[in-house]
């Protein structure tokens, strides 16, 4: 028998109010809580702080305040990552992100999902799809990406898109619902 983590992990239907997830959460909230609420000077404050969230994370990294995640341990970014403000990043599924990676403001990351029955739904099961961001890749600001969603390396999501689809290597995408536009170096 799977534990309610154990089903999250493998992107099952699992109950979210399980203890154990609940309590994890909060213990993700309160590290959050500190980091958002610290003074800018505290650079190294932040940077401690953000490796007892993650799961992993590189060198030379930035995540400006506010920072908004489930667990937290579901997160693995690579180096020289920079996150602006108001980042969210629901992860009930692992994420990944490569090495020079940059987030413009508002950016969301979604792996939580809910069942489109509405009998299951009601239920309370969720369930979860990773995401995964290649090497190089730019989010401008306000980037959505929904579960499931593969972005592949030295791509360029354009600010405002809502990424429901996996997007190759070397383009640039826009637009709700996001689609490749043009090729890096056009």
């Amino acid at each position: 028998m799977m534990t309610e983590k154990e089903k999250m992990l493998a992107g099952e239907f699992y109950n979210a109010s399980d203890p154990g997830l609940t309590s994890e959460r909060l213990s993700a909230r309160r590290l959050m809580h500190i980091f958002n609420l610290s003074s800018p000077d505290e650079s190294q404050k932040h940077r401690d702080i953000l490796r007892r969230i993650l799961g992993s994370i590189g060198d030379n990294f930035k995540i400006e305040p506010p920072l908004s995640c489930d667990y937290g341990y579901n997160i693995h970014i690579g180096d020289y990552f920079y996150a602006n403000y108001n980042c969210v990043i629901l992860d009930v599924c692992r994420v990944d992100i490569g090495n020079h990676v940059l987030f413009g403001p508002g950016v969301q990351i979604y792996t939580a999902a809910h069942p489109l029955d509405p009998a299951v739904r009601l239920s309370g099961a969720e369930f979860g799809k990773p995401v995964k961001i290649g090497d190089n890749v730019w989010l401008g600001g306000g980037v959505i990406v929904l579960p499931g969603v593969t972005i592949g390396k030295n791509s360029v999501i354009g600010a405002g898109s809502v990424v429901d689809r996996d997007i190759p290597e070397n383009v640039v995408a826009a637009g709700n619902r996001c689609r490749v536009i043009g090729s890096i170096g056009d």
